[in-house]
């Protein structure tokens, strides 16, 4: 593990606050992760409040301990995406449609708009966008329960 040229910070807003290697002040800094769901602690750059690349981090594991965890918590308070567990139902077959469904952050239902806001990330990951722009995530269709694969295909 290697010390960076920079210094990372949080200041009395809560907001991240970046000082470069020549002192240079910056606020507001925002982790952006390059691959969010396959490799989700590998590439992330830090840009600043006009989108500006400031430092490029090839893995999170390689950075202090103290850097790591403002990044990750700064990263899990921006995004959120739920893993949908199991489908409950759906409202009908064709779009648009309702859908209950369970997820690793609890019970919820949200309208599907069309068929092309279910997305192949892989062979077996899936990303659903409902109607608010939300992105529900399966990992691995192959690990849902029969009831909820049986659902699903009839949308793909």
């Amino acid at each position: 593990m290697s010390q960076p040229d920079y210094q990372l910070s949080r200041n009395a807003f809560g907001r991240l606050v970046f000082v470069d290697k020549d002192q240079q002040v910056h606020e507001g800094i925002v982790p952006v992760r390059a691959f969010p769901i396959t490799a989700s602690d590998q590439g992330i750059a830090l840009v600043n409040a006009h989108g500006q690349e400031l430092a490029w981090i090839e893995c999170l594991a390689e950075l202090p301990e103290e850097f790591r965890v403002l990044l990750e918590t700064e990263l899990a308070n921006r995004e959120f995406m739920p893993e949908i567990k199991c489908i409950d139902k759906v409202s009908s077959f064709v779009t648009p449609s309702t859908w209950w469904v369970k997820t690793d952050r609890g019970d919820t239902t949200f309208m599907l708009k069309g068929e092309e806001d279910i997305r192949r990330l892989s062979s077996t990951a899936l990303l659903i966008t409902d109607s608010y722009g939300i992105h529900f995530l399966i990992r691995d269709r192959s690990m849902l329960d029969r009831h909820s694969c049986k659902l699903l295909d009839r949308f793909l």
